[in-house]
Parts: structure tokens; sequence; C-alpha cells
């Protein structure tokens, strides 16, 4: 297959943005773009008609592969998984470009208790509004299959339907909770957190972290106060942008230590994701997505 500079500029980010939607991983997918390029400069062109769909179809089966063999790496991990943080600057123009029902850390964490053949569907479809027909092309299943398949995953997903995106709304709610806490305004945090709220902390058995969700409000503010009585003295946060949303930064001087992403809903915080996995931390903060 032929691909002009032009078109692999205008496919790569494509296929990152599927890719990355499909397995939560920035590493992953980077490699597995790479090899869906590889693969189809090796292809004849009289075999391709719709390269867009053609290798949408090639990326997504690798996508699927991979998911089939990290499966048992994922039940094996240490605590709770989240997706690795896509980090972007809050002015990047690609920001405007991505569709934010699909990106978030609470819809990519849901997107865990989905088979690949559902994630695969759900995205194609909702996102890259690819028809069943093209869909069941694809990844090698009959239209009512797709359809099925669809239906089934919505179901799933419904938790993260209430799920603000407002990123200005958001942003003020997240500074607001920022201020709260550094000045130990406890009233104040509590009616911006749910009585409920979860804490899910990433630290992947490589960093000492919580490998049980932390529950309710009283718990989640002491743990979160615990954790900043022990950071050193450069320790410092800053509020940019991961997957769409707001997001805190964490630093130890000039290391990124980690980022806490929120699921809001309603007005208030109802989960909050500490990742502090290094494996999953970006040596950059600067991203672009279809």
């Amino acid at each position: 297959m032929q691909i002009s500079n032009e078109e692999y500029e205008m496919y790569k980010p494509l296929l990152f943005s599927l890719g990355y939607r499909m397995t939560g991983s920035v590493s992953d997918t980077e490699d597995i773009m790479q090899d869906t390029f590889l693969k189809a400069y090796q292809l004849p062109e009289t075999d391709i008609n719709n390269k867009k769909a053609y290798l949408c179809k090639m990326m997504t089966n690798r996508c699927i592969d991979f998911l089939k063999s990290a499966r048992v790496k994922r039940e094996q991990y240490v605590g709770p998984w989240h997706p690795e943080p896509f980090l972007q600057e809050e002015n990047d123009p690609s920001v405007i470009m991505i569709s934010k029902e699909y990106m978030s850390i609470a819809y990519l964490r849901m997107m865990e208790h989905l088979t690949p053949h559902e994630r695969a569907v759900v995205l194609l479809r909702e996102v890259f509004h690819f028809s069943y027909k093209e869909i069941a092309g694809m990844i090698g299943k009959s239209e009512e299959n797709c359809r099925k398949l669809l239906s089934r995953t919505k179901q799933k997903l419904t938790k993260v339907e209430n799920e603000s995106l407002n990123y200005e709304k958001n942003k003020s709610l997240i500074q607001r909770f920022i201020h709260a806490f550094e000045t130990g305004s406890t009233e104040d945090l509590l009616k911006l957190v749910s009585d409920q709220v979860t804490l899910y902390s990433d630290g992947g058995g490589k960093v000492k972290a919580a490998t049980r969700p932390i529950i309710s409000s009283a718990k989640v503010l002491a743990f979160l106060h615990g954790i900043n009585s022990k950071m050193p003295a450069d320790f410092h946060t800053r509020l940019e942008s991961a997957n769409g949303q707001p997001c805190l930064v964490n630093y130890a001087g000039n290391t990124l230590h980690s980022t806490i992403s929120f699921y809001i809903c309603n007005d208030k915080i109802h989960e909050i994701y500490l990742t502090m996995n290094p494996e999953k931390l970006p040596e950059t903060v600067t991203g672009s997505l279809y």
C-alpha cells in the first residue's frame, strides 16, 4: 500500500486515537501503530479501495490480539488498574478534536469490563462512525452480531453516561477543591465531594500505593492529607489537561511524580484516580489525538 507523507500525517493521529482507546496504553499503542504502518507498506495497492478503513481494520485487529495476550497480565496487576494518562497542553488545537465522551479516565477504566470485540465495536461505531457493514468486515463478525455487541456494550457503560465533560466547569470545581485542601477547609471540601467518594490508587506494585479502593469522604480526605504530609519540600502540583479533562499533575522537583484525575457528576467529585506507577507516567506532557 502506497502511503504518502501527507497521508501518513493524516492517518497517524486517527490510528493512535483508536489504539489508545482500545488499549489504554500510550506506549503499546505507538508500537502497534508503527507495526500497522509497516505491514501496510508491504501490501499490494490493488487490494485496497479505502485506505482509512483498511488501516483502521489492521489497527483494530492488532489491538484485539494485544488485549487477548495482555488479559492474564491485567488480571495479575497489583491493585487498581488505570489507563496511562494522556497529558496535553491546554491550548493544544488537537484537544478540540477529541471526542471527550470516550477519552476520560473514568470511561477508559470502564472499557476494561468489555471484551476486545466489544471495545472495537463501540469505538468504531460511536467514535469513528463506521457503518455496521464496515465494522463487520473489520472484525470478522456479522452485521447483526455487531449490533448486538453494541447494545450489550452500552448496557455495561451506563455508569459513565452522567459524567460531566464540561471542561471549564470541571476546572473551576477542581480549583476550588485545591484551594479548600490547601487551606484546610474541611467544610468546603465536603461540599465538593460525594459522601461515598472513592479513590483508586494505581502503583502497579512499583511504588507504595493503596491496593484497595478507599471509600467515603472522610477516609479519602484523610488519605490525601496523609500523602501530602509525606511529600518532599520540592513537591508541587500543576493543573493541566489529561484525556480532554482537567487533571492534577504532581512533580517532585523536575520529575513527574503522579497524576490525579476525577470522575465528576452532578457538580460533585465521585471518584478520584491517583496514578503513581512510574511505567505509566509519560516523559513529556504533549500529545495529539484524532
